[in-house]
């Protein structure tokens, strides 16, 4: 007992300090019960195969495929226009749906749900993501206390009422309670966010590592002389490789791209397919992103049968563009002492030795576009060159000639997939749906298990890799290292001496004090150990005190319910406080800051409402 004390208190000190990280923390606060036996290996690395963890994981890549595809931006856009220019409308609207939605999808899939949404919301809005982030975290324990399958305890008293002969509860018997708690939630949060959350945004030098993609395509101007050319029934093109057209010799035109559209029959795995190489064969329907002259384009159209788009319009939106879904742009610096100086582009040969194109060359503030092949390269010069983004990403191998400027697997990361949101959308929903109808058997893990392979399997994320780096390890380790921390103490029976002495006590001086003291026993007791285990523990124990003194013991289980769900003065107290934790960048004392007076507030309500609601 005495291990599992001081163990439990040293952690809670460097978690406070913030000088550790907190992964750390948690695997050597492992350690130690596992060195001085209080629990056995199994029991210790328990919570690596706990479902919810597991669940976690999943939801980390869901949430992953959600924002590379766009969907969280498309979703969040709308919420957007609701909200207007307000930031308070923001921050409401952010509250009241994830509430919503919490109320019958679990507070870790809601959260997963709703945090790439929202972190695209802030990004668009230029709020800043750390003020919205734990609220949502917040707001999905306050909605799940509005329904029967809103969150475990919520069964856990109903079952407990039931056995006991007073019934069971209803599905909505919890909706005034949970209303409660929203409009304390928000209006608590609202003031407190704006003191402790508001983070200074970290501003990198701007300079060109920190180009976007958009600030290439502009400062290269290549859009100004983009066209975009079909390729017709019987057109001369088709069944040819770029390569033998000789297009750039011959005409002076470089082709950007070549876009297919994938056949209708196979739209859900793929819709959009991106070409660039010069042995790519030509096939009717093709469309070719070229730069050149009006003249030149003109007269390559008439030699092979191409069809002008209308110059400048898209075949899906009011205007060209140039999307790098499969290939991409970056900008590489010539060094002095480069084997390519003082060579044309045309001898160096990109193409054929590096699998890229030369867009453009940057010349002492100059810009150089048109026939780039007989340009000599200088020292210092800046090359725009184009490929698929592992080709560009290979360049930086040759550091001896030259130093590629950013880093382009991470520029390939930012860029949507949005061909790809109606899919991840449909598997979003189908997840959703498993998750909440009970007829349907299989279980939450599980469902979010399937989702996160899909969301891979269909291309919502580029590839495994892509999906792994989604997950955020130090928050599962973090998670799953102190869930065994619950058991420690349910096993030593510290759980339950602290819990059946204070109800003990505090019985003798009346049922309000009796209900304040479950509440805030069962509050202190999910700051350490599960909201599920701390309501098995607790519902037991306000059920006998209430028996015992005579009165109506559904307000004293209600109490231990509400405690249970609404802890929110630790990051690893529940699921969606961890998932939100390395999204807004907060330390352990963050939570103690907001989180704790909306805990002691909230229980302090509880008590004053609970009896109201449910009199002795």
């Amino acid at each position: 007992m005495l291990v599992t004390l001081i163990t439990l208190v040293i952690a809670a000190i460097f978690f406070m300090s913030g000088k550790v990280r907190s992964d750390l923390v948690a695997i050597c606060s492992l350690l130690v019960l596992l060195i001085f036996h209080v629990l056995t290996p199994e029991e210790g690395l328990s919570g690596f195969s706990n479902s919810v963890v597991i669940m976690m994981i999943g939801l980390f890549v869901v949430g992953g495929a959600i924002f590379q595809t766009g969907l969280a931006k498309m979703i969040g856009s709308k919420i957007l226009k609701l909200a207007g220019n307000s930031e308070t409308r923001l921050f409401l609207l952010v509250m009241l749906t994830t509430a919503g939605i919490g109320a019958f999808v679990s507070n870790t899939g809601t959260v997963a749900l709703m945090l790439p949404i929202v972190v695209s919301m802030a990004m668009s809005s230029g709020i800043n993501s750390s003020r919205l982030l734990m609220p949502l975290a917040f707001a999905s324990s306050m909605g799940g206390m509005m329904t029967l399958i809103g969150t475990p305890p919520n069964l856990i008293i109903s079952d407990t009422l039931d056995k006991a002969g007073y019934g069971s509860l209803s599905f909505f018997s919890f909706l005034p309670v949970g209303l409660v708690c929203i409009a304390v939630g928000t209006l608590l949060l609202m003031p407190l966010t704006k003191w402790f959350l508001v983070k200074k945004e970290k501003k990198g030098v701007e300079g060109r590592r920190n180009k976007s993609l958009d600030q290439l395509v502009k400062e290269y101007r290549l859009l100004n002389n983009l066209f975009r050319l079909s390729v017709e029934k019987g057109s001369a093109a088709v069944g040819r490789t770029i390569a033998e057209l000789n297009i750039r010799h011959e005409y002076g035109i470089n082709i950007l791209e070549i876009r297919r559209q994938a056949a209708p029959q196979h739209r859900f795995l793929n819709t959009v397919k991106q070409f660039y190489t010069p042995d790519t064969v030509l096939e009717e329907a093709d469309i070719l992103y070229v730069s050149g002259t009006p003249e030149q384009v003109e007269r390559i159209c008439k030699d092979f049968g191409l069809m002008p788009l209308d110059g400048h319009v898209s075949e899906n939106t009011a205007g060209a563009s140039l999307d790098f879904y499969d290939i991409g742009i970056a900008e590489v610096l010539l060094m002095n002492t480069s084997q390519v100086v003082n060579r044309t582009v045309k001898e160096v040969n990109f193409r054929d030795k590096f699998n890229v194109n030369v867009l453009g060359i940057c010349r002492k503030k100059e810009y150089l576009l048109q026939n780039l092949g007989e340009e000599k390269m200088h020292g210092g010069d800046i090359l725009l060159v184009q490929g698929d983004w592992k080709d560009i990403a290979r360049l930086s191998r040759e550091e001896e000639n030259w130093v590629v400027l950013g880093q382009p697997l991470e520029e390939a990361a930012k860029v949507t997939l949005n061909y790809k949101a109606p899919v991840a959308a449909l598997i979003m929903l189908l997840m959703i749906v498993v998750m909440v109808f009970d007829f349907i058997k299989i279980e939450p893990v599980t469902a979010v298990m399937i989702a996160a392979v899909l969301m891979v399997i269909t291309g919502c994320l580029r590839s495994v890799e892509a999906a792994y780096k989604t997950i955020n390890w130090e928050t599962i380790v973090l998670f799953a290292a102190m869930m065994p921390m619950s058991l420690a103490l349910e096993k030593t029976g510290i759980s339950e001496y602290i819990s059946t002495l204070l109800a003990q006590k505090l019985g003798e001086m009346g049922p309000v004090f009796l209900l304040g003291g479950i509440y805030f026993t069962a509050s202190l007791m999910t700051m350490f150990i599960s909201n599920t285990v701390t309501a098995l523990l607790m519902a037991p124990i306000a059920l006998q005190s209430a028996v015992q003194l005579g009165v109506n013991p559904v307000p004293f289980l209600f109490a231990v319910t509400v405690a249970s769900s609404m802890c929110f003065a630790s990051p690893f107290s529940t699921p969606p406080n961890a998932l939100v934790m390395p999204a807004g960048q907060y330390s352990f004392m963050d939570y103690v800051k907001v989180g704790l007076p909306l805990q002691v507030a909230m229980g302090l309500v509880m008590i004053a409402v609970l009896p109201l609601m449910f009199p002795f």
